[in-house]
């Protein structure tokens, strides 16, 4: 599936995987995020931590009404103010994609799915 914009030279396609791969990895620079799970179900109450090169499927995009929705489960560092770090990483994201392709944000949610020690 694509994410379609339009421009006065014509149209541009991009796929939800570009998007989510972008997200991941901009998230992935913010301080106190450990790392992105998976957004299936946890098994036995355990969040897999994934490794770099899927830093995607911790990223589900969702187009509505014109409306662009990124959700995004991550896995924050032990000690630090969980509010903060999903705030930093919901300004992150939505910057980076607006830098990069152009494409205005509405919402990023943002699932903790874990807290790890390092």
């Amino acid at each position: 599936m694509t994410i379609q914009l339009s421009t006065e030279l014509g149209s541009i396609e991009i796929e939800k995987q570009v998007i989510a791969t972008l997200a991941g990895g901009a998230a992935m620079e913010c301080m106190g995020l450990v790392g992105m799970s998976s957004t299936r179900a946890m098994k036995d109450g355990i969040a897999e931590l994934l490794r770099r090169e899927n830093l995607s499927r911790g990223v589900e995009v969702h187009k509505e009404n014109d409306q662009l929705f990124i959700d995004l489960y991550i896995i924050v560092s032990y000690g630090t103010k969980i509010s903060e770090v999903a705030n930093i990483v919901q300004e992150r994201v939505q910057y980076t994609l607006k830098q990069t392709l152009g494409l205005d944000v509405d919402k990023v949610n943002i699932y903790v799915q874990g807290v790890r020690t390092l």
